[in-house]
């Protein structure tokens, strides 16, 4: 079990996220770590920390997580970048700094809540004007969120096929059904 955070109740809001932040990254310890990009998550939650979780640079630091091994911090990675994309400075720093590369190698995750985190951010991300983002409607990720609409699961069925209808063109869909058998590159069903 980790321990419990060493943070003065007496500090701000900013102070106590700061403290989180420095904890993460002086923290040796692996479960330290992902309790505190839990915490960390969570607060991306209410759009009254964006201010500060911006100020603290924690999008970089949910951005740089995606990239571990370790699937507990990827999976609490992206659940945080889930949470701050709804704004649109989040959203745009997240698409200048190319993050969208990171998000969808996170939709081979074997892990079903990573994977519906990656494909919610994904639509949170899209634009309204279609072409400024190609890579969100590249084939691969067109032939995944096909094969994603055909899965037992429920939640990312209906998050795949949202994604067909809102971010991809009639020919992109019927591209991407003509390209294989939904081979979307060995990008597996998550495991529930």
């Amino acid at each position: 079990m980790a321990q419990k955070s060493k943070v003065d109740p007496h500090v701000g809001r900013l102070g106590y996220l700061q403290a989180l932040v420095t904890e993460f990254q002086e923290t040796e310890s692996q479960d330290a770590k992902e309790q505190v990009l839990a915490n960390l998550a969570n607060f991306a939650y209410d759009p009254s920390n964006y201010q500060y979780l911006r100020q603290l640079q924690v999008l970089d630091l949910f951005l740089d997580s995606l990239s571990e091994e370790n699937e507990t911090l990827v999976e609490f990675a992206i659940g945080g970048l889930c949470n701050l994309c709804p704004d649109k400075a989040n959203k745009e720093y997240i698409l200048q700094t190319g993050g969208i590369p990171l998000i969808i190698n996170c939709l081979s995750s074997p892990r079903e809540e990573t994977v519906l985190s990656a494909v919610t951010t994904l639509l949170y991300l899209s634009p309204s004007s279609p072409g400024s983002h190609p890579e969100l409607s590249a084939l691969p990720v067109v032939q995944c969120m096909l094969r994603f609409s055909l899965s037992a699961n429920t939640r990312l069925r209906n998050l795949a096929q949202i994604f067909l209808e809102d971010v991809c063109t009639p020919s992109q869909v019927a591209e991407a059904r003509q390209g294989g058998e939904h081979s979307a590159l060995g990008i597996p069903l998550p495991k529930a």
